[in-house]
């Protein structure tokens, strides 16, 4: 494959952005008038006084403004046609399908947010969401956010403990749940979770369970009650609390390698206005698409671009319960066929994944509807990339291939459809957005050259503070090169301006001196045409200071060799250099990863080495 890939024509009239340059030019010499030109295309009870205030590295956006995110999202559909247009589909690993159009998912949150209000919550309480990918999930976040209430939602696969920590942290008096749900043959049981986490928690007055399974629960008498017996009996109607643009709109826990979790903290005004902008530019979102990020609503990407951007855009979102390749490794394509599905947004993994079953498996389907397709989560390696591309997408759907983090709410680097691409590259800063890759002190790095990834202006989707640790907002994200954020991975830039993630700066190996990142080592494993995914750590050693172990997961039908370590190891030094030649290859059938599609490196080489593994709750497994 070339090393640029150019849209077609037809994807180039058809995007809302056809020349990036000047307008991102403009947006860096006039970001107020850029962001305000945005967000003068949503409702506001009250217009804001000033577009950016704030001291370093504390920023108000759409200071003055009032607003509500849900006003966007729901309300403002309500007086027109749209409200009959289907919102959401969703399909449940069972094959149980419920749809709502507008309308009448504006009527189910109304329901759900009387519910919360009969329950005694009020704007500012902290409600934690515990729950399977189901409708009430995103409806129970909408509903916190439609009266003014913080919701704190933990994805359903984390453990009693980090359940616990993160309830209590932030203080949550109410807790939503389900009964359970079947994740591929196994039954998960989210209520009995709950009530082991919340059990000397003596402030979680209320646990609101779901009936998803039907599995048999325990009931603590003046404490749970069921989801249908408190809902159903609510009036549809209820009026939406008008928000001071910064007031916060939820809290998301992110977990680094040790201490703690962190509380990413977002208000509602500037989340808006980024995640709105991003999504429409990005995706070229149009009010007829059938839209389908196939994340989890309990991480950021389920926030950002399942739960709000895009029904802030108005097009019918589609929710998939169950993983990709189960019952069979068609599903998801069978879903984007049955939906017409026109924009697809999902992981590297599971593109990797569902790669190494072949190419004849999304061919059984009719994928033609799809227009755009997405990346997220972690670099894509170009091999996924061309696969993606010239398989699923038909040499017609443009992917983009976007760079962010739970703390930027919004992409940051991306594509948008009208630019050309490079396999691997994240391609470039979104509007309003100055990134560089610079050394410790700051100093941008010469083209090609690996340094620290940073952005060097406030955006509006931007994190407000560190929940109850302005400390680590301040020295994590702020302090390590003044006057930029710090954003811990690893990149390079090349000459055309297009940057590469190579990976967190705690996942760098450091080999006789030299540095790499883990994705740029994992991607030389991949080209090779046996390998479906490879993780890499670094083991200590005498006299390189760290040897490189890698971990290989081969595609189906071929068998681990001598032979075959033997080419993966001349493949690697071939591709990067002798000094990357690893020590060690162990084939292995998984890797440990979170449900948001990242490996967990440090989990591999914790028990390398028989270290104690730490917080392990982020694991799919």
């Amino acid at each position: 494959m070339a090393d640029l890939v150019k849209p077609s024509d037809e994807v180039v009239n058809n995007a809302y952005i056809k020349d990036y340059e000047s307008l991102y030019r403009d947006s860096l010499e006039h970001p107020d008038g850029f962001w305000e030109n945005i967000a003068k295309e949503l409702f506001w009870y009250k217009p804001w006084d000033k577009v950016l205030v704030g001291k370093h590295p504390y920023y108000d956006w759409f200071a003055g403004g009032h607003t509500n995110i849900v006003a966007n999202a729901i309300d403002r559909w309500q007086k027109t046609d749209k409200k009959n247009q289907l919102a959401l589909i969703w399909e449940g690993q069972d094959g149980k399908v419920k749809q709502y159009t507008y309308q009448q998912l504006n009527e189910e949150v109304s329901r759900a947010a009387n519910a919360l209000k009969s329950l005694g919550v009020k704007k500012g309480d902290h409600v934690s969401i515990y729950m399977p990918r189901i409708p009430e999930q995103t409806i129970s976040m909408l509903a916190c956010a439609k009266i003014g209430a913080v919701h704190s939602v933990v994805y359903s696969g984390f453990s009693v403990q980090a359940l616990k920590s993160r309830i209590e942290d932030a203080e949550c008096k109410i807790a939503i749940t389900a009964d359970g749900y079947h994740f591929r043959d196994k039954l998960v049981e989210t209520k009995k979770t709950v009530d082991d986490a919340v059990k000397d928690l003596s402030f979680v007055k209320t646990v609101v369970v779901v009936k998803r399974t039907g599995n048999p629960v325990a009931f603590t008498e003046g404490r749970d009650i069921w989801w249908e017996d408190l809902v159903s009996k609510q009036d549809s109607i209820c009026s939406t609390e008008m928000m001071d643009s910064n007031d916060p709109l939820f809290i998301l826990y992110t977990s680094g390698s040790t201490g703690k979790p962190k509380g990413v903290l977002h208000a509602h005004g500037g989340y808006m206005v980024g995640t709105y902008a991003t999504s429409k530019y990005v995706f070229n979102l149009q009010s007829d698409d059938v839209y389908w990020c196939a994340a989890d609503p309990g991480w950021i990407t389920g926030h950002s671009y399942i739960v709000y951007a895009p029904f802030i855009n108005g097009v019918t979102n589609l929710i998939y319960e169950g993983p990709p390749d189960y019952p069979d490794a068609g599903k998801w394509w069978s879903l984007i066929e049955k939906y017409k599905v026109s924009k697809f947004y999902t992981a590297p993994t599971v593109v990797r994944a569902l790669m190494k079953y072949g190419d004849e498996i999304p061919q059984k389907y009719d994928l033609s509807s799809l227009k755009i397709l997405g990346s997220v989560g972690e670099p894509i390696n170009p091999e996924a990339w061309e696969w993606y591309y010239k398989i699923v997408g038909k040499e017609k759907c443009p992917i983009m291939d976007t760079w962010w983090q739970t703390e930027t709410g919004m992409h940051i680097i991306t594509p948008i459809p009208s630019l050309p691409l490079k396999p691997g590259s994240a391609c470039k800063p979104f509007f309003g957005i100055k990134a560089d890759v610079v050394d410790e002190k700051g100093n941008s790095v010469p083209v090609n050259t690996q340094g620290y990834l940073v952005l060097k202006k406030p955006w509006p989707a931007m994190l407000k503070d560190v929940y109850k640790d302005p400390k680590k907002y301040t020295d994590l994200y702020w302090g390590k090169i003044p006057g930029t954020y710090f954003t811990g991975d690893f990149a390079k830039k090349d000459a055309d301006g297009y940057f590469w993630i190579l990976g967190r700066n705690d996942d760098v190996l450091k080999v006789s001196g030299y540095r790499f990142g883990s994705a740029e080592l994992e991607s030389a494993f991949v080209e090779h045409p046996s390998v479906a995914e490879a993780a890499v750590i670094g083991k200590p050693h005498e006299v390189k200071g760290e040897s490189i172990k890698a971990f290989v997961i081969l595609k189906v039908g071929k068998q681990p060799t001598d032979e075959l370590k033997t080419e993966l190891k001349q493949l690697v030094r071939k591709l990067i250099g002798p000094i990357a030649t690893p020590d060690e290859i162990e084939f292995v059938t998984a890797l440990p990863k979170t449900r948001s599609g990242k490996i967990m490196r440090r989990v591999l080489k914790a028990k390398e080495l028989g270290q104690p593994l730490g917080d392990t709750s982020t694991l799919e497994d």
